[in-house]
């Protein structure tokens, strides 16, 4: 038993700070406390549907893992190829009985993120960078949209989790491609044409750019006060230099841990939007 908590623990690891801890925040921000309870009950539906879209695509990118991540467990050998995907369809029962437990809203999210985990791993859209950054955009969104709703334990989203989460779409897109720089051998030598090997310069313009207008753009939507908006425009100028600056992969992943932070604090914006600016 414990083998296997490990296991899916391993495969979900990578993932806690680019999905689970924004998307935890996410939910604490947009949803009233629920009280203990109720964060450990978001937290696990967030980690168990987690552990759906890492089973599936690990089970198609072993090739990739095997020169970036050899201790996940399909390239380390814990687990077959052919049991991830019995996994697979295995935690996508779970998660849609889990999530008809809490309504529409929820079960809506869950079918979402299972079709965008579908059109990623199976129907060719993490091959492109397009069709990779729009399933991540769905994916995102699915996760906010659900993790809110069982947390606030309420049949819709109000006006501010809704624009919090439309935000969080625009800043995946424009952004998810800091995830690939630190990945380039990997994803060449499968065939996927991420944005950094597509276009090497202007990718990393591009994010330098994105990340900058966003820490200003979200820091005015949210109304920051002037010290947190300094902090914020500051942290997201720091990464987007990063990236244009240092080129190694070594780098680039020292990068992308600053980046994670600087989504974490994008994730938390709506509290500080719901909470400290008084309604007109």
């Amino acid at each position: 038993m414990l083998k296997h908590v490990y296991t899916a623990i391993l495969f979900t690891w990578t993932d806690f700070k680019t999905i689970f801890f924004p998307i935890t925040v996410f939910a604490c921000a947009c949803a009233p406390f629920p009280g203990l309870r109720g964060l450990l009950e978001c937290c696990a539906w967030i980690w168990v549907h987690l552990l759906m879209c890492n089973v599936s695509n690990q089970a198609r990118t072993q090739d990739e893992d095997l020169m970036n991540r050899p201790w996940r467990p399909i390239s380390s050998g814990r687990i077959s190829a052919s049991q991830a995907i019995s996994w697979r369809y295995g935690t996508a029962i779970v998660c849609l009985l889990w999530s008809l437990v809490y309504g529409k809203v929820v079960t809506i999210a869950n079918l979402i993120l299972i079709i965008t985990t579908l059109v990623y791993d199976e129907l060719g859209g993490a091959r492109h960078f397009i069709g990779k950054n729009l399933c991540g955009v769905f994916g995102y969104m699915s996760f906010e949209i659900g993790a809110t709703a069982v947390m606030s334990r309420k049949p819709g989203l109000d006006s501010i989790s809704m624009k919090a989460v439309l935000f969080s779409g625009m800043v995946v897109f424009t952004t998810l491609q800091a995830q690939d720089f630190a990945d380039i051998a990997g994803d060449a030598a499968i065939g996927r044409m991420t944005l950094p090997i597509y276009a090497p310069e202007l990718s990393r313009i591009a994010t330098l750019l994105a990340l900058s207008f966003w820490s200003v753009f979200l820091g005015w939507v949210w109304e920051l006060g002037p010290a947190f908006q300094a902090g914020f425009v500051a942290l997201g100028a720091v990464v987007g230099l990063r990236y244009y600056l240092y080129r190694t992969p070594r780098a680039d992943g020292k990068s992308y841990i600053l980046f994670n932070i600087w989504l974490l604090v994008v994730h938390g914006l709506p509290f500080y939007g719901r909470n400290l600016v008084p309604s007109s």
